[in-house]
């Protein structure tokens, strides 16, 4: 009883994380199912299963407080399906473990972009032009569906990462998106593993306490998103990506946990510096926004002819 309720508490972190930054669901869970001794396949099957019904809710909270962009959505759908299927039944046999070191530089490397982004804009705030075209989000989508079903995790990551690297999307709509459309993902995945498990290899309880944990989440991490400015949610987006790849890095380059560890602390208290640098900035943009409105208005009833 203790192990599910521990299980239910890591859901309902997870999905918080996930809900309010795009990804890390299926990484925590995952990771954890892992360090208890549960065989890679039968953890990934867990998190997918109990995915179908956090990425619902998700998805419902986000578009109740408009955080989705159904055209972004219904192009990634397909793709993501048939990529985590494919992850599941004909690759699951594969070792993660070989891609994991060029996935973790790629992300990497676009998360440290995305904080400069966010970060370099000064007193500014950010501007969001045009939508990704299929060209750009299909391959997103099977990529990041079969690294989901491979690794435990993927799809936040690999989505968000681009989606906000590429600055078509305000960071709202970039989470609500991933994280409506991962409902399809987890499908497709949980799908593949029953083909290649069978019912039998999966451990409902553990579906089921992740599950209630990460339903009783997902709407609070929603409308954190709705009401967390563009500046902030990209910079602590980029620093999960950022602090989550460097560990991984590390590790597939033979650097010992130890080191790891204290290596990504000290990323973590930079991420920390960078957060409050952002909120420091957005609070100069809300007031040369508040001036400016001023200005306007003082312009406006200064032009305004004398009364006869």
């Amino acid at each position: 009883m203790r192990k599910l309720l521990v299980l239910g508490f890591v859901g309902l972190l997870a999905q918080l994380i996930d809900g309010s930054l795009g990804m890390a669901y299926g990484v925590t869970s995952s990771t954890l199912l892992l360090t208890v001794g549960i065989a890679p396949a039968a953890a990934s099957a867990a998190v997918h299963f109990s995915e179908i019904g956090t990425s619902l809710v998700s998805g419902i909270s986000h578009a109740k407080f408009g955080n989705v962009d159904w055209r972004t959505v219904g192009i990634l759908a397909v793709p993501g399906f048939v990529g985590a299927f494919a992850g599941a039944t004909f690759l699951v046999s594969l070792d993660g473990d070989v891609a994991k070191p060029w996935v973790a530089s790629i992300l990497l490397a676009l998360g440290v972009y995305v904080i400069w982004r966010f970060l370099v804009l000064g007193g500014r705030r950010p501007e969001f032009k045009g939508r990704p075209g299929v060209g750009f989000l299909a391959p997103m989508g099977l990529f990041g569906g079969a690294l989901d079903s491979i690794g435990g995790g993927g799809w936040g990551p690999v989505g968000t990462t681009t989606l906000l690297s590429s600055g078509r999307l305000e960071p709202r709509k970039v989470i609500g998106s991933i994280d409506t459309s991962e409902f399809v993902v987890a499908v497709g995945g949980s799908l593949g593993f029953i083909l290649a498990l069978g019912s039998s290899g999966i451990d409902w309880e553990i579906v089921a306490a992740l599950l209630i944990g990460g339903v009783i989440a997902a709407p609070i991490a929603a409308y954190l998103v709705r009401i967390l400015p563009a500046r902030i949610l990209g910079v602590a987006a980029g620093g999960m990506i950022v602090v989550t790849n460097s560990r991984t890095l590390m590790l597939s380059m033979g650097v010992d946990e130890s080191t790891a560890w204290w290596s990504v602390g000290g990323l973590a208290l930079i991420w920390v510096a960078g957060l409050v640098w952002a909120v420091k900035q957005e609070r100069i943009a809300r007031a040369n926004a508040a001036l400016e409105a001023k200005a306007s208005v003082e312009a406006e009833r200064m032009a305004e002819p004398d009364p006869v």
